[in-house]
């Protein structure tokens, strides 16, 4: 199909910027908060990562799609991205496991996109101007301006947005370990991927996940040997319920380990604030330091929200002292919190790594050795 005949295509942003192309994907209209992703690769893994429910997905890696699309690789059981932007999509998928094209699902699964963007130009206008809500329009006639702006100005700010409940299962599910039964852990889903029960599968944990309405008995029912706090989308300000179900597992001493969501949730709990970042982390190449040893991990990280504080601060909880214990050196932002005297301790990263590098997955081992009662 030459240039000439594909659909048109518009990205409107909330402070008026138009950015046009051709439709990528689905055809129609789609809405959500537009962030940016630094990931060179894992297209497949982001899409279907539910922490990116509600939002539009900017690829700053300028070719996407090369490899396709596989039946290994989701992260959920579908593509929660509301829609995706890249500049130049693969016109031929070529992967031994690849089964399809990446326009091929988006297609399937109605999510709009638009491509032949200028993606570092609205990279940048993101770095500059902040995440804000947007619009992808195709399909339809494009030169009312003031009207696309003014539907996307309609729609609801990620901040105070509760987006948990959207993305968690209806219903308890277990993930058996892999062999032996060493620990049973409690994982509340907050938007949790897939790879996280594999991992912990891997080290004997027998996971069950919960969902995000899941209380103390539930938890207490299954004799959890500890509980995980997912990833997940939204502002967790608005997260009372899993704020207030962690502070019960403190004041039970049940270990506890949480990533990304989770993290926020844990440091709710322990009673720091949290605000809306102005663009976010999202990519896999995303440097964390390690306040106690000084070590650097290359991190997968999707968050556009973060836990106040500084880098090695302790301060006082209703559960003891605590600390801040890793942050990121691009822009100081807390990566990480550890209760001193509770068996608790969350990253702000995504140490499962799918994709992304490797360099945090021994945290998984960290919590295998708090469950069996040692400091981690």
């Amino acid at each position: 199909m030459s240039k000439s005949t594909r659909t048109a295509a518009a990205l409107v942003l909330e402070d008026g910027r138009v950015f046009r192309g051709e439709a990528f994907g689905a055809t129609g209209t789609t809405f959500g908060e537009v962030v940016f992703c630094t990931a060179m690769s894992g297209y497949q893994e982001t899409l279907t990562d539910p922490s990116y429910h509600r939002q539009i997905v900017v690829a700053t890696a300028p070719q996407i799609g090369n490899t396709g699309w596989n039946d290994e690789d989701d992260e959920s059981t579908k593509v929660w991205v509301s829609g995706y932007v890249v500049r130049d999509p693969a016109r031929i998928a070529s992967n031994w496991r690849s089964t399809r094209s990446l326009d091929e699902v988006l297609v399937d699964q109605a999510v709009v996109g638009i491509s032949g963007v200028d993606t570092r130009s609205l990279t940048r206008h993101i770095r500059e101007r902040g995440a804000m809500r947007a619009g992808v329009f195709s399909g339809d006639d494009l030169t009312d301006v003031d009207n696309m702006v003014g539907r996307v100005r309609e729609i609801e700010q990620m901040a105070g947005a509760d987006l948990a409940r959207d993305v968690t299962t209806k219903e308890t599910y277990v993930v058996k370990a892999d062999g032996e039964r060493r620990f049973r852990v409690a994982a509340l889903d907050l938007g949790i991927k897939s790879n996280t029960p594999r991992m912990m599968a891997a080290r004997g944990i027998e996971t069950h996940v919960l969902p995000a309405s899941a209380t103390l008995d539930d938890i207490l029912a299954i004799e959890a040997d500890g509980v995980f706090l997912s990833n997940g989308p939204g502002d967790p300000a608005t997260q009372d319920h899993a704020v207030a179900l962690t502070k019960s597992v403190l004041e039970r001493r049940i270990p506890l380990f949480g990533i990304c969501f989770g993290n926020q949730i844990l440091g709710r709990a322990l009673g720091r604030g949290t605000y809306k970042m102005q663009y976010g982390h999202r990519g896999i190449n995303i440097p964390v330091i390690d306040v106690a040893t000084g070590r650097v991990a290359i991190t997968s990280q999707n968050h556009g929200f973060a836990l106040e504080g500084e880098a090695g601060e302790r301060f006082d909880t209703p559960f003891g002292a605590a600390e801040v214990s890793h942050y990121c050196p691009n822009d100081g932002c807390v990566e990480g919190v550890r209760a001193l005297d509770v068996p608790a301790f969350s990253v702000q990263y995504h140490p499962e790594a799918a994709a992304g590098p490797h360099d945090a997955a021994d945290l998984f081992d960290q919590f295998v050795t708090l469950m069996g009662g040692e400091d981690a």
